[in-house]
């Protein structure tokens, strides 16, 4: 039955008993969405919740990783079944309403803040996790977030490719290419994709893979939010390696070894080995500060701030080797020669990195609302000179611009020997020869300091460019799932691949309706 917040005794007459909803009553101003939803001829199942904003429950399960050009919305239905979520397309099709299928809603390309108002299709109840341990699979619900795979997947003896933190949905990253500490070992996450389960623009419910739809499955594995909402997704697992212990290597450099480290981390230049992987940042001395995961970090950063760190500005570095701490460290003794003033190298399994990497990192970079206006480039040249200018450059940043000393340039730099591998023409993903994702964080000030935030922006075109200059690549070139949203086409999806995705945007969706995500034309060029 329905369960009102809010209710007039008369809105009882038209409830659909046997399966309805949980409601929330909205302003009259945005009571036309709210009572399309809300009529009894949709006789929805008990479990799917509809809510409009303003209430609690609204604001629950609509709350994003990232404030920066979010969307707005009146409303939000939770669809319990795949017959709701079918129904939800519908009827938003029918009225002519925008909206946004979210799963982690850690999504942060400035193209989804395009919709002001819609209806958001929270896929949150779509979040079963089944191994199947003879056919070495995982099928995953829309809405399972990384952290919610681990162990399952480790309890069962087996690991699959993943990114480099918890929070963000699997399937959503997958359908944008999906990279991380297993790109060397066993490619992207949209590489071990198998089948999914989807619901189209004309909400009829369809399957693909490389038997079925083919063309389609092709489009997903790196544009698949163009074409509609991915309800489950199968993917390849892999038996565990080393019974899935893995090294981790965390350590802080001071600014005056900053160029040393890049050198050195540029020697990985080609010679990457398949089982290692860093996430590295230039980060405020402070910024980390709050960083924990059931412990603190704060004393370890401000003792090699104090100590080596006039400046304020230092390198953290997380590195991972998917295997021995003995291989590892061989692996990472360019790294090692250094002698990072503090580091700390354990063997953990594979689930606790999440946790413990950069003496929990992840528990900082998933915290949901906060302002954060991120850019990126995909590299697949290592370039020393770059980084250490980009350093100096955040360096006076952090010293003009207090309010930001929040913000961070965060350089993975995952080997690539399995996804390049894999032939060009088998997906839409376009970077297979990349061997690194540069991205700029940029966060701290107050909603009103507009001077900050015109500061950073700049900051953050000039930097792009010159990470561009030494890519490798031709001109910028942008993993989609890090785009921004101001770059070109060509520069998110690869001109190579356009023809062909258009082509399928103009057959599964030409009016657009999946059309917030970088949106892909219906012919090209």
């Amino acid at each position: 039955m329905y369960i009102l917040t809010t209710a007039a005794p008369a809105a009882l007459a038209w409830l659909c008993i046997s399966s309805s909803p949980v409601l929330a009553f909205i302003p009259h101003a945005r009571a036309a969405l709210f009572d399309i939803l809300s009529s009894s001829s949709n006789c929805w199942a008990a479990n799917t919740t509809i809510y409009a904003s303003g209430t609690a429950q609204f604001e629950n399960v609509t709350e994003r990783w990232t404030l920066f050009d979010a969307p707005t919305y009146s409303a939000v239905i939770s669809p319990g079944t795949e017959a709701d979520l079918v129904k939800a397309v519908q009827l938003a099709r029918a009225n002519d309403i925008s909206f946004l299928a979210t799963g982690g809603r850690h999504g942060y390309t400035t193209t989804l803040g395009e919709l002001q108002g819609g209806l958001e299709i929270d896929l949150g109840q779509f979040d079963t996790v089944e191994v199947d341990t003879s056919a070495k699979t995982v099928t995953l619900g829309g809405a399972v977030q990384i952290g919610q795979v681990l162990d399952p997947l480790y309890n069962a003896g087996f690991w699959m490719q993943t990114g480099s933190c918890t929070c963000p949905g699997v399937v959503g990253v997958s359908l944008g290419g999906g990279i991380g500490r297993f790109t060397g070992l066993y490619g992207l996450i949209l590489d071990g994709l198998t089948h999914v389960r989807m619901v189209t623009a004309e909400g009829e419910v369809i399957e693909a893979s490389e038997t079925i739809n083919p063309d389609l499955f092709w489009g997903l594995r790196g544009a698949g939010f163009n074409f509609g909402i991915v309800v489950s997704a199968t993917y390849t697992i892999h038996e565990l390696t080393n019974s899935g212990q893995v090294m981790s290597a965390d350590m802080i450099l001071p600014a005056n070894m900053s160029s040393a480290y890049f050198e050195a981390l540029q020697s990985y230049n080609g010679s990457m080995p398949e089982l290692l992987a860093t996430v590295t940042l230039i980060t405020y001395s402070t910024a980390a500060d709050d960083v924990s995961h059931g412990q603190s970090p704060k004393c370890i950063l401000q003792i090699s701030y104090s100590a080596y760190n006039d400046l304020k500005a230092q390198i953290i570095a997380n590195w991972v080797y998917l295997g021995s701490e003995e291989a590892g460290r061989a692996a990472l003794a360019p790294i090692l020669d250094l002698n990072p003033p503090t580091l700390n190298i354990t063997e953990v399994t594979w689930p606790e990195v999440y946790y413990s990497a950069g003496w929990g990192f992840d528990y900082s970079v998933c915290q949901k609302s906060v302002a954060r206006d991120l850019y990126s480039n995909t590299v697949r040249n290592l370039s020393a000179s770059t980084y250490d200018m980009a350093f100096s450059k955040m360096q006076t940043f952090y010293a003009d611009y207090p309010n930001a000393r929040g913000s961070s340039v965060e350089f993975e730099i995952f080997a690539n020997q399995a996804m390049s591998a894999v032939s060009s023409d088998l997906t839409a993903y376009p970077w297979r020869d990349a061997l690194g994702y540069v991205s700029q964080s940029y966060s701290g000030w107050a909603t009103d300091d507009t001077t900050t935030a015109a500061a950073a922006a700049a900051l953050a075109v000039e930097l792009r460019k010159d990470f561009a200059a030494t890519s490798g690549y031709p001109e910028l070139a942008v993993y989609i799932n890090y785009a921004h949203g101001d770059e070109t086409l060509e520069q998110k999806y690869g001109a190579d691949k356009l023809p062909r995705l258009a082509a399928l945007k103009k057959t599964w969706d030409p009016d657009n309706v999946f059309g917030y995500n970088n949106a892909l034309p219906t012919s090209y060029p």
